[in-house]
């Protein structure tokens, strides 16, 4: 299931034989915190003082308001502030959501249909009433061409919308699965009014009507834009909101760069940033300010899946299609050097699709794993059955230099020879490809590995580019080598689609950015999407682990176990903290002193 928006009803996971009930939340395993009459989440104060107004920073720059369409580039804060969904998640659960649109659900019986009814009260900014008719819109919407092609994906097995009455509407499956109803209560619900006068993937900056606690009130194209709270937002007091969103405006500044809104946030021009540097965490984030407690520094621990961060492959390019080409690429990249000598000894090393989360392949296939693996064994490495996912390993002295005899062997292999001053194929090409970065912080990191491969003759280089360039390439997947984080959730699903399979390759916009085709990855997939129990998706997502680290699709990178803040100190928040949230999505459960 999609971390997206990062993407309920009181619902006890019913048996096919049982009788369908309504509900206030929906989770996966049957189990929720809340009962139905709760009034507020445990990681919020229902006393937070209103008011003030916040101001963020932001990368890059902005061209449209539209979060949901492909081409083009939205503002930080649309999804979260402007638009909801049917329902939203618990922040201190890891597969529940609670009701907030939809006010009752129900899942049919046999599991192939769901029943919303909306809350009476629920209110576009304009007054408007929220009906069936915008839920079916929005639906149709995602699914069809104006949308991002991402969401044709994620919502393709709900096959269609059937509107009972103005407050009640159906969803029909093609095909159940154990959170096919929870990827239905994350449906965003847009106005059918407005994008009949408004074409869903207009180009140009129309602020659009949402239902959220925030509308747009000023802009300055690409630079700035200041969201105000609705005074007359439909869920002020609902349970699933008391306690949260409790500043009057929330404006991001955008910056060019991080180094720069860096040195930007420490002259006072906005309150509180996230720190994903770790030069900048441990040098930079320093003096008298610091010192004296006008500014605070702080790691906000959590339980968050980390997923994969990596050099990505773009198997689309002839040079990178052997797998062996690539394992000796991986090889060649030093974590350790990287990690004490430029991080401080931040991070931890990726180890997994799914680092720091049960999901994560352990030890040898268990016989579980085994049988979805073994049909499949004359396409797979040896090593998905007889090596345990190891990460490359720098931490002795001469691990290095031994890793790069590796690596020149398997280039050799794959009929790569030095000769006439480069490592050429048998055509006479040299082996020269480039790095595609989106900040200037990531150059201190790829120096050393280019030189690292410039010891086996490969002609690397790397260049930062203008943000919407990079995402237009990235789109299109126009590049040889880029950095990518996979980031997954406490339940995957659907999103695996986007993210590994052969459709996506092909897909412009989807986050098959390594362009994986495998039909062991697609198959694995489905087992995933459709795993019917708790046990089944752990063993398909172990399955998929062990296929995609041996596929050597990225160089492993790192990843944090709490995320890096620094605020200034302004702010009182509650006394206890979320598991599963991003930075933004804490702060917006502060407020102001």
């Amino acid at each position: 299931m999609s971390s997206l928006t990062p993407i309920t009803l009181f619902f006890v996971f019913l048996s096919l034989s049982s009788v369908a009930h309504g509900a206030h939340g929906v989770s996966i395993d049957g189990v929720l915190k809340y009962p139905a009459d709760f009034t507020h989440f445990d990681y919020v104060s229902p006393q937070a003082e209103k008011g003030g107004d916040l101001v963020l920073h932001a990368l890059g720059s902005f061209d449209k308001f539209n979060p949901y369409t492909l081409k083009g580039v939205a503002p930080d804060g649309m999804s979260e502030l402007v638009f909801e969904s049917l329902t939203v998640s618990s922040m201190d659960e890891p597969f529940a959501r609670y009701g907030l649109i939809a006010q009752d659900i129900e899942l049919a019986e046999d599991g192939t249909s769901i029943l919303f009814t909306l809350d009476p009260q629920a209110r576009f900014a304009d007054g408007s009433p929220i009906t069936s008719e915008d839920v079916k819109f929005s639906l149709e919407t995602l699914k069809g061409s104006e949308a991002h092609p991402f969401f044709a994906s994620y919502f393709q097995d709900i096959s269609g919308a059937e509107i009972i009455s103005p407050r009640r509407i159906r969803f029909h499956f093609a095909r159940p699965n154990r959170e096919i109803h929870m990827i239905a209560c994350e449906l965003p619900v847009f106005s059918k009014k407005f994008y009949s006068r408004h074409p869903f993937d207009e180009k140009g900056l129309v602020p659009p009507l949402g239902s959220g606690p925030y509308t747009i009130s000023t802009f300055n194209s690409g630079k700035s834009i200041t969201y105000t709270k609705n005074p007359d937002y439909w869920a002020a007091h609902h349970p699933t909101r008391r306690g949260m969103f409790n500043f009057d405006t929330i404006t991001f500044k955008f910056f060019k760069d991080q180094i720069v809104s860096v040195e930007a946030f420490k002259a006072g021009d906005f309150d509180f940033m996230a720190v994903n540097i770790a030069k900048q965490w441990a040098r930079d984030m320093t003096g008298g300010k610091f010192d004296s407690g006008a500014i605070r520094k702080e790691y906000l621990d959590h339980k968050r899946n980390a997923g994969m961060q990596g050099f990505v492959f773009n198997t689309r390019k002839p040079f990178f299609s052997d797998r062996r080409v690539r394992q000796a690429l991986i090889l060649a990249f030093d974590f350790t050097w990287t990690n004490t000598s430029l991080f401080f000894g931040q991070y931890e090393q990726c180890y997994s699709y799914f680092s720091n989360s049960i999901y994560a392949a352990p030890g040898l296939p268990s016989k579980e794993e085994l049988a979805l693996l073994l049909p499949f064994k004359e396409e797979l490495p040896p090593e998905v059955f007889t090596t345990p996912l190891t990460p490359v390993s720098t931490a002795e002295r001469g691990d290095l230099r031994r890793n790069l005899r590796r690596a020149k062997q398997l280039l050799t292999e794959a009929g790569w020879h030095y000769r006439d001053g480069a490592l050429r194929n048998e055509q006479g090409e040299p082996f020269v490809f480039e790095i595609m970065l989106a900040s200037p912080s990531f150059e201190r990191v790829m120096a050393p590995y280019v030189r690292n491969l410039e010891k086996l003759g490969v002609q690397a280089s790397y260049r930062t580019i203008d943000t919407a360039l990079y995402i237009r390439n990235m789109r299109t997947f126009d590049y040889d080598m880029t950095v990518y984080v996979f980031g997954q959730s406490q339940s995957p699903g659907n999103e695996q689609r986007d993210m590994w399979s052969s459709a996506a390759a092909a897909q412009p916009g989807s986050r098959n950015y390594a362009g994986v085709r495998s039909k062991v990855v697609d198959a694995l997939v489905d087992k995933i999407i459709y795993a019917e129990t708790q046990e089944e998706l752990i063993t398909a997502c172990r399955a998929l682990d062990r296929v995609l680290w041996y596929g050597y699709y990225v160089v492993p990178n790192w990843f944090a176990p709490a995320h890096r803040v620094v605020y200034w100190d302004k702010f009182h928040r509650p006394d206890r903290q979320p598991l599963y949230y991003t930075p933004f999505e804490a702060l917006m459960t502060w407020w102001f002193k």
